[in-house]
């Protein structure tokens, strides 16, 4: 009986902990998961410097045309990559003609951005999800509540270029984005053609090139592996062009990631102290039940290794 209420101690401690585990790596999964498909991709790949700035959106630290040819001939030959979508992104003003406010807008390919990161499309809460045609604007839905913009209704986008000439277009509101955690809550999008154009650039300059892998445990490996190919482009000046940061970099929820992987240790551990405590309850009653035993056993002249090794043999195998 004894040995039947520890081996149910054991399994319900290792079920509880094992149930444990699995919820919350599927939790923390779906979060990254979350982040990854609908924002950023797995991965990405900037100029030289450009992260240390991001806050910013520095067009003056866009990759040229000819460094984003040679990175998209890298990235055609790597087998891990699924797919890849060139960015532009810049910050500007959003105006009704009534109210203005802040932005940030991502210029994209809509096909390859779509493949790259494919839940972007589901947070397309009203209007089009199949696409993002020229002239048309995804907005977020902050913008859309707070300043009374529906879908079909036409805006105005300024914003200023690298040389520091104020630019504006018309836009038509396609489509209002949910809310993601993070700072991609204040992102539109448009098409990166009408990025080019806003910012009148005479061929295409690009701010980040995102990635997504086919095997997500592959992304510390493959992102080695391509900052190693990467880092034989240099500059006249004799320095990298490339940079290469995976989500985690990225991204603030990372520090959120590794929060909960803290407390599932100190959980899993806090279980298994309870169900060693209660086997060790368990193992102290049978010890002290048996005294008068114990005393005989000393008595007709059991050495006390021996007696020691009875309880242990019991203990574990229920018999001694």
């Amino acid at each position: 009986r004894r040995t039947l209420l520890t081996a149910s101690l054991v399994t319900i401690g290792v079920v509880f902990v094992l149930l444990f585990i699995s919820i919350s790596g599927s939790f923390k999964n779906m979060m990254i998961g979350q982040m990854t498909d609908s924002m950023l991709g797995h991965l990405e790949v900037h100029r030289k410097g450009y992260l240390a700035s991001i806050d910013n959106l520095p067009l003056n630290l866009n990759l040229k045309l000819q460094a984003y040819q040679k990175l998209e001939g890298i990235l055609k030959q790597q087998p891990e990559v699924e797919a890849f979508s060139p960015r532009i992104k810049f910050g500007g003003m959003f105006s009704t003609f009534v109210e203005t406010t802040n932005i940030r807008l991502n210029g994209v390919y809509p096909d390859p951005e779509f493949k790259t990161v494919p839940l972007l499309p589901a947070r397309v809460t009203t209007g089009t999800k199949k696409g993002l045609e020229k002239g048309g604007i995804w907005i977020p839905e902050l913008l859309s509540k707070s300043m009374k913009v529906n879908i079909g209704d036409t805006v105005v986008i300024i914003a200023t270029n690298k040389d520091g000439s104020v630019n504006g277009k018309q836009f038509k509101v396609a489509g209002v984005l949910a809310s993601v955690t993070g700072p991609g809550g204040r992102d539109g999008y448009i098409h990166i053609e009408d990025a080019m154009e806003v910012l009148r650039m005479e061929e295409m300059e690009v701010s980040e090139v995102a990635i997504r892998l086919k095997d997500f445990g592959r992304l510390h490996a493959f992102s080695t592996e391509l900052d190693g190919l990467l880092s034989g482009e240099v500059n006249k000046q004799g320095r990298p062009i490339y940079e290469v940061h995976t989500w985690e970099k990225l991204s603030p929820f990372y520090n959120i990631a590794r929060m909960i992987d803290v407390m599932a240790f100190f959980i899993k551990l806090m279980l298994i102290a309870v169900v060693l405590v209660s086997i060790m309850n368990v193992m102290i009653m049978a010890v002290y039940e048996r005294i008068r035993e114990i005393g005989t056993i000393a008595a007709i002249g059991t050495l006390p290794g021996k007696i020691l090794s009875m309880f242990v043999l019991e203990g574990l195998f229920g018999f001694h």
